[in-house]
């Protein structure tokens, strides 16, 4: 049975974008997935989303997505919302993705801006929804204009919401008074996936977080929104700051590159990257250790 889910918060309020382990030849590590995933869930997520652009999802084919999303289903399904990544830039294929991630079970669809070719707000609107209509799963939108090049409007927001399964928006444009005023005028349940922008994002109507730091700080992220939603601000504020070297030292290469070292140096399953990616030099492991050191976590 899926984990429970109203309107307010359809895939729970604290989710990991989790990375994909890899064995040490470079194959898919359906065995570490599960363990990281029991991990994660067991540290206080109730929910995970897989292929996304931090499980590596440009260099896994589409059969590995599938076992993945079926592996952590068995390991966690019936305690976590399974979300999975199936946007491209290729509307006929992230439909397929999208209706191979129903077969296997899935909970949600998380559905990125289509990157690169560049499209107008209508072709955005035309993708969006027939994503949504290809399957009978709830869709969480991707805003990263950063990495796609084309931000989703306020106005394409609104109208996308009309649709009956797209229920949710992963937000890392980095515009509080955009996101403000999409809040309030499209009813989406609003995610942070911007971890610097975590507590902010709250006060503007956030219910949750779909974050990267979360593979080693979700308590602390978990203590963090339950201060906020209990009206303590002033603890989820001291918590906010107290994070804030771990959130910067985990960006300041590629996200995938630090979290996969970071894991790592716990002893959790992660392994190697997929080229283009490559990883982090000793120098810079190095200074991952003192950011972690300093936002309190434990090597």
């Amino acid at each position: 049975m899926a984990p429970i889910s109203t309107p307010q918060t359809p895939f729970g309020r604290v989710l990991t974008a989790m990375v994909t382990p890899f064995t040490a030849d470079g194959a898919l590590d359906l065995d570490g997935a599960q363990r990281l995933a029991t991990h994660l869930v067991d540290a206080g997520n109730d929910g995970l989303v897989l292929n996304g652009t931090t499980g590596e999802s440009p260099t896994t084919s589409d059969a590995e997505k599938e076992q993945l999303v079926r592996a952590v289903l068995e390991a966690v399904g019936d305690r976590a919302h399974i979300v999975t990544g199936v946007g491209t830039n290729d509307t006929h294929h992230s439909i397929e993705l999208a209706r191979a991630a129903e077969r296997a079970g899935a909970h949600g669809l998380l559905a990125v801006t289509p990157y690169y070719n560049k499209p107008p707000q209508e072709g955005l609107i035309r993708h969006f929804t027939a994503i949504a209509d290809a399957t009978g799963l709830p869709v969480m939108l991707y805003d990263i204009p950063g990495r796609s090049g084309v931000p989703i409007d306020t106005e394409t927001i609104i109208r996308l919401a009309q649709h009956p399964r797209i229920v949710a928006n992963k937000d890392a444009k980095g515009d509080l008074g955009r996101a403000s005023w999409a809040i309030a005028q499209s009813g989406l349940a609003w995610y942070s996936g911007d971890d610097m922008l975590n507590l902010p994002l709250l006060s503007v109507g956030g219910v949750g977080f779909v974050s990267v730091v979360s593979h080693v700080v979700t308590p602390e992220l978990r203590a963090l929104l339950d201060a906020y939603l209990n009206g303590d601000v002033q603890k989820a504020t001291e918590i906010h700051q107290k994070l804030l070297p771990v959130f910067t030292g985990m960006f300041r290469t590629q996200g995938v590159i630090t979290t996969k070292a970071a894991l790592a140096l716990q002893g959790l399953p992660a392994g190697p990257l997929r080229l283009p990616l490559i990883e982090l030099t000793e120098a810079e492991t190095a200074q991952l250790k003192i950011d972690l050191a300093a936002g309190g976590v434990e090597l």
